[in-house]
């Protein structure tokens, strides 16, 4: 039973997005346990589920692939995007550990070895491990798929023509690259908001859900553009993003006020509000805008799941908090403590903040030209002409 998926479509996968060649040393599935501060949940249960069932499919074409295939289990780390555990445990047979107490600490092994023995890893975790795993392939010759908080209701999503989402991923990359700037214009129930993210000093990432070469790591499903805004870094010159920034939590909708690239202060408000100016207060590095993201995926036909990892891929997006790993300045230094560690992605789609509207999306390009990137919530026509939609 693979969840969903046949044998040769798990295969498949592996072959399409990591394109494994006589180098690879073997494909470890990451799957993160519950213990004692976070308990265990349906969806998390079924995540592990479906994990150990993808390992059994791959593991018994393991021949036909060129590498052995683990499941690999660590005790959660309690919080989105935190630094990993030094050590992780190579499940060897029998039931799959459940809780982080099943874990034997004689078995433990280095992460470090995790990564020498396999150099392709899919993350079908709870807590995502993006931004550790982006770290990780900067010093080891590893690629890794990240899947965190993936359900079956995803599945669809990884059937997608990748090499039209990557084709769309790219221009709005080589987009980014140029801009100096972004003029965001939203509309919510209180008025208007605008805001502005500097985009100095920064290169554009591409993430179109094919990860062929080593030292790289990034979501599966995929299909978006990032960058990190600038974030002042650089002696004598300050960040330029200023602005307001609307968020919707229930129905309360949230305004940030942006300077130098840092969410300051909330609008006095309601519960949310006071709830998000105390955060701020106490967890400044929460307020810094660590990436705009441009997803690509509503175009496909793809629709809203309720979990980030796929929600996010649609369109417009902008995170909260950590940026070392897409380039920026901002690690888990700069938290008061590790499970304090997070980056938070806030989506722009009608689903997910249904009392906030994009307006509109300009980039600024080098040279003081205007590019329309958006309008009410969609891309300009014709912006991807020329592609297989």
């Amino acid at each position: 039973m693979t969840q969903g998926m046949t044998t040769d479509e798990l295969v498949a996968l592996v072959r399409r997005v990591f394109a494994p060649g006589p180098g690879d040393r073997g494909l470890a599935v990451l799957v993160d346990l519950p213990d004692g501060q976070v308990p265990d949940q349906p969806e998390w249960r079924e995540r592990r589920a479906l994990a150990a069932a993808w390992v059994e499919a791959l593991a018994a074409r393991s021949g036909d692939l060129g590498f052995p295939v683990h499941l690999v289990a660590y005790p959660n780390v309690h919080t989105n995007n935190g630094d990993l555990p030094g050590s992780a445990w190579i499940h060897r047979g029998g039931a799959p550990p459940q809780h982080a107490g099943d874990l034997d600490p004689a078995a433990a092994v280095p992460f470090p070895q995790i990564y020498a023995d396999h150099s392709i890893l899919i993350a079908l975790t709870t807590f995502s491990a993006t931004a550790p795993l982006k770290v990780a392939a900067r010093q080891h010759p590893i690629r890794a798929a990240t899947m965190p908080g993936f359900t079956a209701a995803m599945l669809p999503s990884l059937r997608l023509d990748y090499q039209e989402v990557n084709r769309r991923v790219e221009l709005l990359k080589g987009l980014l690259d140029r801009a100096t700037g972004a003029d965001l214009r939203f509309r919510h129930p209180g008025g208007e908001a605008r805001l502005h993210l500097d985009l100095r000093h920064r290169a554009a990432h591409a993430s179109g859900g094919l990860l062929p070469r080593p030292g790289t790591a990034g979501n599966l499903p995929s299909g978006e553009a990032y960058i990190v805004p600038y974030e002042g870094e650089r002696d004598g010159v300050p960040s330029l993003s200023e602005g307001t920034l609307p968020v919707q939590f229930g129905p309360e909708v949230v305004c940030y006020r942006i300077q130098g690239n840092v969410a300051v202060g909330v609008a006095p408000g309601g519960p949310e509000a006071a709830r998000e100016a105390a955060l701020l207060k106490a967890e400044p590095a929460y307020g810094n805008l660590a990436e705009l993201g441009l997803g690509v995926l509503a175009a496909f036909g793809v629709k809203p799941v309720g979990t980030v990892l796929l929600d996010e891929k649609l369109g417009l997006h902008i995170a909260f908090g950590r940026s070392e790993h897409f380039g920026g300045q901002v690690g888990p230094a700069a938290f008061s403590r590790p499970e304090a560690v997070v980056h938070i992605d806030r989506v722009y789609v009608p689903e997910t903040q249904p009392d906030v509207a994009v307006a509109d999306v300009t980039l600024a390009l080098e040279g003081g030209e205007a590019f329309p990137l958006m309008r009410e919530g969609d891309y300009v026509p014709g912006l991807f002409a020329g592609g297989g939609l």
